[in-house]
């Protein structure tokens, strides 16, 4: 009788988890998005992988943090990723890299286009004085 292999069940948790959700990032954008290096040392109880979908989750959603599901591990946990990557420029260095890539694959049309129909002046701006400053004289109380 020939043995069958058990799936591994240890090992990397970005592995191990399946992409099941519609909005969740897959393998290959995660890799591109944010690989991780492994740190020694106790695994963390959520991945960096969940937390990011759930940050992703709640921006896309506009729900307060609490709702966010727990598939995505804990609301705390999330919020605080994502206030420490604000405060040190992490998103802004991943915008970055997504429209260099996005740029590079010519995704992105860097054209800039202003309809003047949209401008609008305030309701003020219409009532001014015919004569406009010609017409006031300099001395008022002589």
């Amino acid at each position: 009788m020939v043995d069958q292999e058990k799936p591994e069940t240890t090992g990397d948790i970005v592995t191990t988890i399946a992409v099941t959700r519609r909005h969740d990032l897959t393998d290959a954008q995660w890799a591109v998005l944010l690989p991780q290096p492994r740190k020694p040392g106790r695994p963390p109880q959520w991945s960096g992988r969940q937390l990011i979908d759930g940050i992703r989750w709640r921006v896309r959603a506009g729900t307060p943090w609490r709702d966010v599901p727990e598939c995505h591990g804990s609301w705390a946990a999330a919020y605080s990723v994502f206030r420490r990557w604000q405060r040190d420029g992490t998103w802004a260095r991943i915008l970055t890299a997504l429209q260099a890539i996005a740029d590079a694959a010519g995704r992105i049309v860097w054209d800039v286009s202003v309809d003047s129909t949209i401008a609008r002046a305030h309701q003020h701006a219409a009532g001014a004085r015919k004569g406009g400053c010609a017409g006031r004289t300099a001395g008022r109380g002589s």
